[in-house]
């Protein structure tokens, strides 16, 4: 299977595996469930990629970095469960997994699986949003609104929706279900490079909060800040931030 697929069925595989994690930890308590659907993920997701995919190196959130992928040319960066949180939490459905593949400098190919509502958006087959003529709708944390997300409401007089992990955010805008998610300040390579490969598949917007481009693989995971939008927003976003 080329890249695409494989960074699809890899997603939903590791979501129907966290399905069973949360099954069979019900009743254990939600440190327990956290870490097991963590390890569990990150151990399949590890293999199939070793079995798949030899010759890559792969970066994730739950596993020691190796420096050796600053000199690969292909890297898959991964975050077995995004939304460790909200996967504790049996009644919530926003937790994701993402599979990403960086080649030759480039998200190459990328897909968010949402298990619990049976969704797996990947390249290159996402669709642009349809239209939408409302209020602009602002994807934001349900426990921790960042400041910078009320200021792109005030300015395009929007409306925050509250929502979980980072990759059911992006998912939002892509799938239409808000048409802008900005964050600033504490995250990491591997939440958001396979969004952000979605949702450019998709015709969206994304770049950091000053309008650069957002840069993978490099020695430093931390990529704090992030825009995703509808692309007639975005101007109206960065001069917001600015």
């Amino acid at each position: 299977m080329n890249d695409h697929q494989l960074a699809a069925q890899l997603a939903a595989d590791a979501g129907r595996l966290l399905l069973a994690v949360r099954e069979e930890l019900a009743d254990a308590p939600p440190a327990e469930r956290k870490a097991a659907g963590d390890k569990r993920s990150h151990d399949y997701l590890m293999t199939a990629l070793a079995a798949e995919r030899p010759d890559d190196a792969v970066l994730s959130e739950e596993g020691a970095d190796n420096p050796v992928r600053l000199n690969t040319e292909r890297v898959w960066i991964v975050d077995p469960l995004d939304g460790t949180r909200e996967f504790s939490e049996l009644d919530r459905d926003d937790w994701a997994v993402h599979v990403a593949l960086w080649q030759a400098g480039e998200l190459a190919a990328g897909a968010v699986a949402m298990p619990a509502r049976g969704i797996t958006l990947a390249t290159p087959t996402v669709t642009a949003p349809s239209a939408y003529t409302g209020q602009p709708r602002i994807a934001v944390s349900r426990s921790r609104p960042p400041a910078i997300a009320e200021t792109v409401r005030e300015r395009l007089d929007g409306v925050l929706v509250p929502m979980g992990s980072a990759g059911v955010k992006v998912a939002a805008v892509v799938q239409g279900a808000a048409d802008v998610y900005v964050h600033a300040g504490g995250q990491y390579e591997w939440d958001s490079a396979a969004p952000v490969a979605v949702a450019r598949a998709a015709g969206l917007h994304t770049s950091r909060i000053d309008g650069s481009p957002l840069a993978y693989n490099r020695p430093d995971p931390l990529l704090p800040d992030l825009v995703v939008c509808r692309p007639e927003y975005a101007q109206a976003v960065l001069a917001a931030i600015g």
